[in-house]
């Protein structure tokens, strides 16, 4: 069975939107322990939340993972990893952080308790709640 996930990015640097008109693109920039032992735990068909941070601080879209995690080709350091990335679909209504917060149904979740951690595994019922807020 797939695995869910949330990636976090800055969206003037590589927001969702640039994301669906690349069609795919090579999630690469991790360099905290824990996060980067997370990327290395994605593999092919995990969903994927994206999550802009900055301003916005909001889940804005779902990506999924067009294969495993890999060390990236761009540097020496076997620690480093990326994934393939492709856009499924914005969220119609962006759910943003302090939502989140203010949800006893996230107590817990990373995203709450660790929020400079910029990749995290996803309950499924985390999802399925982000998903449920996310339609509006």
């Amino acid at each position: 069975m797939a695995n869910r996930w949330l990636l976090k990015t800055e969206p003037s640097t590589y927001s969702f939107a640039q994301l669906q008109r690349d069609k795919r693109t090579v999630w690469d920039g991790v360099k905290n322990p824990m996060a980067l032992k997370n990327l290395r735990e994605i593999a092919k068909g995990d969903q994927i939340f994206i999550y802009h941070t900055g301003d916005e601080k909001a889940v804005v879209g779902v990506a999924t993972a067009l294969g495993s995690a890999y060390p990236d080709p761009k540097h020496s350091d076997p620690k480093l990893a990326v994934v393939d990335l492709a856009p499924v679909a914005a969220l119609p209504r962006p759910v943003s952080l302090a939502e989140i917060k203010a949800s006893t149904k996230f107590a817990g979740w990373a995203l709450v308790r660790l929020p400079r951690l910029s990749v995290m595994p996803v309950s499924a019922e985390h999802w399925a709640e982000v998903e449920r807020l996310g339609r509006g």
